[in-house]
């Protein structure tokens, strides 16, 4: 019975390599920009994603200006610090965060639809 080789099944995450890629120190932090379905026609687009150095007051004053939309800063706990924007602003939102040189371009994400 010494002689017969018996292997122990060991303990496999499948997600290790997913979990290991996303925690890492080098890991890409990307901004994230959504549309939120509302009632009929209305829509939200938020923002998530922006480096903590940049004003969100700011750029939200700027937004608001540029698209003639409304919009306000909400603190989230999970994802810190969100931007809402009124309508489905999700190309101008992208554009105009590259051509302020806030994000890279390859740096955006782009949800929804």
């Amino acid at each position: 019975m010494s002689e017969l080789d018996i292997q122990i099944p060991t303990a496999f995450d499948p997600f290790a390599e997913a979990n290991a890629e996303d925690s890492g120190a080098g890991s890409k932090d990307y901004v994230h920009i959504r549309i939120q379905q509302r009632n009929g026609r209305k829509s939200l687009t938020t923002v998530q994603g922006l480096r903590k150095e940049f004003s969100y007051n700011k750029i939200l004053k700027d937004l608001k200006k540029e698209f003639c939309c409304n919009g306000t800063v909400v603190q989230d706990p999970e994802l810190g610090q969100v931007i809402q924007l009124q309508g489905d602003q999700r190309k101008n939102v992208s554009t105009f965060l590259v051509q302020a040189g806030i994000v890279k371009k390859e740096d955006i994400k782009i949800h929804g639809f």
